[in-house]
């Protein structure tokens, strides 16, 4: 391992304790915060490569967490680990810009498979795409290095997600890939109850990219089969 550093906020201490040991035996570097509203603060301060965070929290729950850290731009991966294992709550989680959503109670080999999932991923996101920085959809510009889309009339920015989906196609111009595909790229498989957040996603890109969201003519949906796209 490289050393990544990760931060726990977990307001159990024993469990805390477990999971900071086993990811230090890893090669990890691990801080360890109790607290949402806390832990909110120090990964403005000082992003780490992974957050690890529990959704039941005092002072502010790990949803209300990841949400103003997306609403700030702040892109670091995050893991939750919580009791709250229904459906409802896992796309609630991934939706506001999760990276998976493990429930408790979990084996820490399982934690561990998933922590080097979601760095491997975010490495894959961060190196350079075979189909370049840049994806052009008629007058629409769109930089997956710096998340950032260019209209005649605006500009503004895409999260992360939304990016990685894009670069997901744009490295298959004209070939379908699956929603299956999309997910263990983007997400990981095991991270999704459903496929549907794929699908909202791509209703959101449509909405952000497309001169008819409607009538798409660049992101095609391929009946049973997945998505297509077509610069």
């Amino acid at each position: 391992m490289s050393g990544e550093r990760l931060i726990v906020v977990e307001d159990e201490a024993h469990l805390a304790e477990v999971i900071s040991e086993n990811l230090e035996l890893e090669g990890w570097r691990v801080e360890v915060l109790g607290d949402g509203a806390q832990a909110l603060e120090r990964i403005r301060q000082d992003p780490p490569d992974l957050v690890l965070l529990d959704v039941m929290l005092p002072s502010m729950d790990g949803f209300a967490v990841c949400e103003a850290l997306r609403g700030d731009g702040n892109q670091v991966p995050i893991l939750f680990l919580t009791a709250r294992s229904s459906r409802d709550d896992r796309v609630r989680g991934l939706e506001l810009g999760g990276d998976d959503y493990l429930g408790k109670p979990f084996d820490l080999s399982e934690l561990i498979l998933r922590v080097g999932a979601i760095l491997r991923r975010t490495q894959w996101f961060s190196s350079p795409s075979p189909a370049g920085d840049e994806l052009r959809l008629g007058d629409v510009r769109i930089d997956l290095a710096t998340l950032t889309v260019h209209k005649p009339d605006r500009t503004f920015g895409l999260s992360q997600k939304e990016t990685m989906i894009l670069r997901c196609l744009a490295e298959r111009p004209g070939e379908v890939v699956s929603r299956s595909e999309i997910v263990d790229t983007v997400w990981g498989y095991d991270a999704f109850p459903t496929l549907r957040t794929v699908d909202n996603f791509i209703v959101r890109l449509r909405r952000l990219l497309e001169p008819d969201p409607k009538n798409p003519r660049y992101i095609h949906t391929v009946r049973g089969a997945g998505y297509r796209l077509t610069p």
